[in-house]
């Protein structure tokens, strides 16, 4: 049995239907579910991420009516643009409260649960922005890097149970992201043309971006491998962008990511 937050579109909705596919029961969350029409073979529940109370009813309901909680799917998301300066530490506090402390809410609702029946799988979903420098979007990245820290320590806490916590690293995908991105609260002119300068970067990566069903696949891979890895890259870019980072010295990496975000020097 597999639960999915963020299931009314885009990534999460295509895991949502790959994993139903691939045999596993579907339970789907979106925070509004009249809004949205669930793919066949998913059931959906309303969720509110960051609500701890929300978070724990939800768990309770999914193990009352199918036993148990095999996988987890922390897809649940939001992102920002701008530059550091131009956003305030509040509007930093609400997307880490989605990005972050909502995938820790759903981890402590789940753990004790698969603690209990010694499996379970916790499949977060993080983004190259997690391993990468993502200018223009500081704290979205910054988001993405927390969620790698904690699912890397956490997967050495939770090993000897018999459960994995597995991240899920897209690039640039066709989800209409880019269009409910966060923008900065108190833009400044300072920054002004090199942001648009980024926004059309951007606009162009996802236009080629990755279809969501080729992220969906990865997670059903993660879900399922029997020798299951820490980090899964989901698309071309994101692969490319994981050997860049793993092997390419630090000055030619730093020049290529100003490269690739049409940066000054």
């Amino acid at each position: 049995m597999a639960l999915v937050t963020g299931a009314s579109s885009g990534i999460g909705k295509a895991a949502a239907l790959a994993l139903a596919k691939a045999g596993f029961e579907v339970i789907g969350t979106s925070r509004d579910t009249s809004r949205a029409t669930p793919p066949e073979g998913v059931t959906f529940l309303d969720l509110d991420v960051t609500d701890d109370a929300s978070a724990a009813t939800v768990v309770k309901q999914v193990i009352q009516r199918f036993g148990q909680i095999d996988v987890l799917v922390n897809n649940a998301g939001i992102g920002s643009v701008g530059a550091a300066e131009e956003g305030s530490v509040t509007q930093a506090q609400e997307i880490f409260d989605i990005n972050v402390f909502g995938v820790m809410r759903m981890v402590k609702a789940v753990l004790p649960h698969m603690r209990e029946q010694r499996s379970g799988r916790i499949i977060n979903l993080s983004s190259v922005q997690g391993f990468i420098p993502a200018p223009y979007m500081a704290v979205y990245g910054a988001s993405k890097h927390a969620i790698e820290g904690y699912s890397q320590s956490l997967d050495h806490e939770i090993r000897e149970h018999g459960i994995r916590s597995l991240l899920v690293d897209p690039a640039y995908t066709k989800t209409g992201f880019e269009a409910k991105r966060i923008q900065p609260e108190a833009p400044l002119q300072v920054y002004a043309q090199q942001r648009d300068t980024f926004d059309r970067v951007m606009a162009e990566a996802f236009k080629v971006g990755d279809d969501p069903a080729v992220v969906a696949d990865v997670i059903v891979t993660a879900a399922t491998d029997p020798t299951p890895k820490l980090r899964y890259t989901a698309g071309t870019l994101a692969g490319r962008a994981g050997v860049l980072r793993r092997f390419a010295p630090a000055r030619i990496f730093d020049s290529q990511i100003r490269k690739m975000n049409h940066l000054p020097g």
